[in-house]
Formats: C-alpha cells, sequence, structure tokens
C-alpha cells in the first residue's frame, strides 16, 4: 500500500486530530507516532532512518495510507519523493501557542520518562531525546527563539519545495473544508475530530506520574 498523504506538520500542530479526520475520510490507517509503540520493530527503523541508512519504507507502511507527526514528519522530502503520487499535508498554528504547547506537553514528559525508574520507559524517554529534541533542536528546548526559529524554517523549507497544487498548507482548527477540497473527498456529518488538547495530554501525565509513587 502506497501512502497517498505525508504529513510534514511538526507535532503539537493538531496532527492527533489529523489522525483521525484522516481515518474517517478513508485514509486508514494513518501513522502518527502512537504506531511507534504498536509497532515494535519500527523505533530501530526509525532509528536507521536517521542515521541515514536506507530504509523499506513500502515495509514500514505496508498498513497504511496515510502519515503525520513524528516520526514521520521529519522525513517527508524523503516520502514525498518515495511516494510522489502522494499530496503533501503541512499542518501550522500560531508559532508562539505552538511552542508553548509543545513545552508543557511531549517535551515535559519526555523530561519526565528520563528521570523514570522502570527502564521500559526510560528508554522510550531517551529515544525520543534523541529522535526529536536533539536532532531537531539541539536540545535547547528553553530557548524560545532558537525553536520557533526552527518551527519557522521547516514551514518555509516545505512550502518552497512543494508545488502548490501538491501541498495543503492547514491551520490548526480550520475543520473539514479545505482538508476535503484538498483530497476531493466530501465532507463528512460527523465533527472533525478535536482530541489531545494540552489539557487532556496534562492530565494523562499526570495521572502518569501518580501511578509511579
Amino acid at each position: 500500500m502506497a501512502l497517498d498523504i505525508v504529513g510534514a506538520g511538526l507535532g503539537r500542530t493538531g496532527t492527533l486530530s489529523l489522525k483521525y479526520a484522516l481515518e474517517l475520510l478513508g485514509f486508514d490507517k494513518t501513522y502518527h507516532m502512537l504506531e511507534v509503540g504498536n509497532y515494535p520493530d519500527h523505533r530501530d527503523l526509525w532509528s536507521a532512518a536517521r542515521r541515514g541508512e536506507a530504509v523499506d519504507w513500502d515495509a514500514m507502511f505496508m498498513d497504511f495510507r496515510a502519515a503525520v507527526d513524528w516520526p514521520a514528519c521529519d522525513f517527508w522530502q524523503e516520502l514525498s519523493e518515495h511516494y510522489p503520487e502522494s499530496k503533501v499535508l503541512l499542518s501550522v498554528r500560531d508559532p508562539e501557542r505552538w511552542y508553548a504547547s509543545i513545552r508543557n506537553t511531549i517535551h515535559l514528559s519526555t523530561a519526565s520518562g528520563l528521570s523514570a525508574e522502570d527502564d521500559a520507559e526510560r528508554e522510550r524517554a531517551e529515544w525520543a531525546n534523541w529522535f526529536i529534541w536533539e536532532t531537531n533542536f539541539d536540545d535547547r528546548m528553553d530557548d524560545k527563539d532558537h525553536v520557533i526559529g526552527v518551527y519557522e524554517a521547516r514551514t518555509a523549507q516545505v512550502k518552497a519545495a512543494v508545488p502548490s497544487d501538491r501541498l495543503l498548507v492547514y491551520e490548526t482548527g480550520s475543520g473539514w473544508e479545505p482538508l476535503c477540497e484538498f483530497l476531493d473527498v466530501p465532507v463528512p456529518d460527523d465533527p472533525y475530530p478535536h482530541v489531545n488538547t494540552t489539557e487532556e495530554f496534562r492530565e494523562r501525565f499526570g495521572r502518569r506520574l501518580r501511578a509511579r509513587d
């Protein structure tokens, strides 16, 4: 199965909502960071890709029609070249709000995991720290200007590289219409998914911390 949609937007740009939205539109399944836990061998494959080694993308995505969020978004260029008929979906949001969200959710979770007593949790956090924070942001998440600069550079890079007829710059919160028009599918009756807000994430994170005690 070839990818029809390659997501280039970074995490915390509504990517989990986008995953569920795409699946409602028939692009089932849509790959997301959650899948790294569901496919135990994928973390090693993503690590190999990060090191610049050849990866069998067709084997990795054999069950999927779309991919959003990390880790796939860091390989949007490779994936869009490997799947030349795919469309590129760049999810974006206000950079200041994005930075606040990412610092208060997935980066916080990673930082907490690095000190976890559970070996598996700590190992997952170490991998995420290397794959996302060190590689993308030079492990400088406290430097807001630097992190936002990386975010804005990614947005500009994608816009410059992908032809406009193949690219949708999707503003978080835009709902069904621009997405359905771009993908040439009907607008569904279901409301657009809205999941994994900062509040929901932090509630889950708090429960996880309490479970450690």
